[in-house]
């Protein structure tokens, strides 16, 4: 038996300009806020965006409806409150007045790590000190299974980062995250940290998602041997690559 869960970042906006949630939603990641949609929701601001979370879902179907009850909460909770909507690019360049906070400066502090070389991910630099991103991280509860969650994620790179070269738009992002192999481990298995939030948005999306969990969980392939294509294809977001791969492994791409 595993689950999956996320805690996804999101931008909102008004009806011209991407606006800063400072101050405005509540929550910190010591402290986050529980939604009163049900145990286990929780929205905190993150920087100048949004983070939610949903509790560990143990079913296709309930997976989808944790993000669709969290996402649409939180989207009219903005709209009866600011008069804001959800902007759903993964990167976005803020304007100059959106960051006068000092906390639009802090990024979160502890660091992931490279499933392909089990490395510490060296902190992101941007030359545009202004782009934010919106990340999709996607939390696999798999330790009772007794799966390596190194292997875990090689194959998510394989089954969801692979695929999101065709799907995802948002290549802005990984000027700063969404590298091949990016994970945290975790008490219940594994952080994986590669997609942008793009998927959160549509059902078939997130439906894919669990699917992608569901191929790398029974992944009998050796992913060191494609190693350098699945990099390759990740981190240059190669979509002719990403396609001769898909067709390869006969990946599903929505």
């Amino acid at each position: 038996m595993f689950t999956v869960g996320c805690d996804p970042e999101i931008f909102v906006a008004d009806e011209v300009l991407p606006r800063s949630v400072i101050g405005k939603i509540g929550g910190s990641k010591e402290a986050p806020l529980p939604l009163p949609i049900g145990d286990g929701f929780a929205v905190q601001e993150d920087n100048v965006a949004l983070e939610f979370c949903v509790p560990p879902a143990n079913s296709r179907r309930q997976f989808i409806e944790n993000i669709k009850l969290a996402t649409g909460f939180l989207e009219e909770e903005i709209k009866n409150k600011y008069n804001w909507k959800f902007d759903t690019r993964s990167a976005i360049s803020f304007p100059e007045q959106e960051l006068n906070d000092p906390r639009a400066f802090i990024f979160g502090c502890d660091p992931d790590f490279n499933a392909w070389t089990l490395g510490v991910n060296p902190r992101p630099r941007a030359k545009d000190k202004a782009l934010r991103s919106a990340g999709g991280h996607v939390h696999i509860g798999c330790a009772s299974m007794g799966v390596d969650p190194v292997r875990v994620v090689k194959a998510m790179d394989l089954f969801a980062g692979v695929p999101s070269v065709l799907m995802d738009n948002g290549i802005l992002r990984k000027k700063l995250y969404g590298k091949a192999g990016a994970f945290r481990p975790k008490s219940y298995g594994v952080e994986y940290r590669t997609l942008s939030n793009f998927w959160i948005f549509e059902e078939k999306y997130i439906d894919w998602v669990y699917s992608a969990v569901e191929s790398s969980l029974q992944c009998g392939i050796d992913l060191d041997e494609y190693k350098d294509s699945i990099i390759s294809c990740i981190n240059k977001n190669d979509k002719v690559l990403a396609k001769k791969l898909v067709d390869q492994f006969n990946l599903k791409v929505v």
